[in-house]
């Protein structure tokens, strides 16, 4: 791709650990100039383990830094200060994920910036926000889930609250950063006037109880745990044992019911009074599980999957290891590799955009200051 779409836009970021990093490496990868700016210690993710790349890197780290350039300075510092401000005056956005009045005390809000480049947009992803009685709080991605209800409504009924398995606030909380900024990037190339942008893991991750929230606020519906990872309000959606593992079915649709229904040979259920509707089937879950789990016993997820093939959504329940280095994840692309001086080829997830049909190239992050000559000089 000899042009992408960021191509020309320059970020600074003071950023560590997820929701920043992850925000800006989406910036990086499709073509913005995004200089991360660290203290001369780094970011503390280059130092998480197991896996390092030498001194100051690591694979946790360069999962949610790809293609962003590294500068190391004291921003409390009066020379640190000036580098910094010399920054500003070449940049379009500045971004930080720190708690909400640091930005305040250490200058990197529009406030302290705009004197340098009054289009300048300030991005603030901070735990709580920056405008109430938690703005000092220090906040992660799992207690945003614990808080907000989500592992409440994650997780068998009979076990104890589950997280989701992956920092998904984190991701989420970059990415809503990212569409406010590059939005009030298209206001500022517009009009020349810059502002504060600001979202918080707590409010991303109230954002997602999403149509269990409306019920709630609407219909005083305070939604359970339910079995299986099925779906709240409609059935069958949700994971059925196969002869070797499980699958996971959708039918979301009375379409894609009757075609299930055709589909095992279980057209004797097509007229149960219990199960003639989605809704009816979810109150009725348990009696549908007893009349479906034995035929899906009677062959492997492989099997079934091939015979739902158009259909019907479903989709086999992976480990980690199957999900990567499956056919399909191969055919598509899934996972590319970047040049690294520690590692050599550095194996990572392609990024999931697409631009006129082609994946966005990736580099790896910058080891720690190592593009100082260039930006500080």
């Amino acid at each position: 791709m000899k042009d992408k779409p960021l191509k020309g836009i320059r970020v600074l970021t003071l950023e560590q650990f997820g929701a920043g990093p992850y925000g800006t490496m989406f910036m990086a990868e499709l073509g913005a100039e995004v200089i991360k700016v660290e203290s001369p210690e780094g970011d503390p993710s280059r130092q998480v383990g197991p896996y390092k790349l030498g001194k100051d890197d690591s694979e946790y780290f360069q999962a949610w830094n790809l293609g962003k350039k590294s500068v190391s300075l004291d921003l409390k510092s009066k020379p640190g200060r000036a580098q910094f401000e010399a920054l500003v005056k070449s940049a379009d956005c500045v971004v930080n994920n720190m708690r909400g009045t640091q930005p305040g005390k250490l200058g990197i809000d529009y406030a302290s910036l705009k004197h340098l480049k009054s289009s300048i947009v300030c991005l603030h992803i901070s735990a709580y926000g920056r405008f109430n009685e938690r703005k000092d709080w220090p906040g992660y991605d799992f207690l945003m889930q614990a808080e907000a209800g989500l592992m409440e409504l994650t997780g068998d009924p009979e076990g104890a609250p589950t997280r989701v398995g992956v920092s998904l606030i984190d991701s989420m909380s970059g990415l809503t950063g990212t569409v406010g900024l590059l939005a009030c990037l298209l206001r500022a190339k517009m009009t020349g006037q810059g502002c504060d942008v600001d979202t918080c893991l707590y409010d991303v991750a109230m954002h997602q109880l999403t149509y269990p929230g409306s019920w709630y606020l609407n219909e005083g519906d305070v939604s359970p745990r339910v079995p299986r990872s099925a779906h709240l309000s409609l059935s069958p959606v949700q994971t059925y044992p196969t002869k070797d593992g499980w699958i996971f079915i959708m039918c979301m649709t009375q379409k894609f019911w009757l075609s299930l229904c055709e589909a095992m040979g279980r057209n004797d259920l097509v007229g149960d009074p219990r199960f003639p509707d989605p809704n009816t089937r979810a109150t009725n879950r348990a009696e549908l599980d007893v009349a479906l789990d034995p035929t899906f016993r009677t062959r492997t997820t492989a099997e079934w999957l091939a015979k739902f093939n158009g259909l019907l959504p479903a989709a086999p329940v992976y480990r980690l290891d199957q999900a990567l280095d499956s056919d399909f994840a191969r055919e598509t692309g899934t996972v590319s590799a970047v040049p690294h001086p520690a590692k050599g080829e550095l194996r990572v997830i392609a990024n999931p955009i697409r631009v006129d049909g082609e994946r966005l190239s990736q580099e790896a992050c910058s080891a720690l200051g190592a593009d100082n000559k260039k930006y500080l000089a």
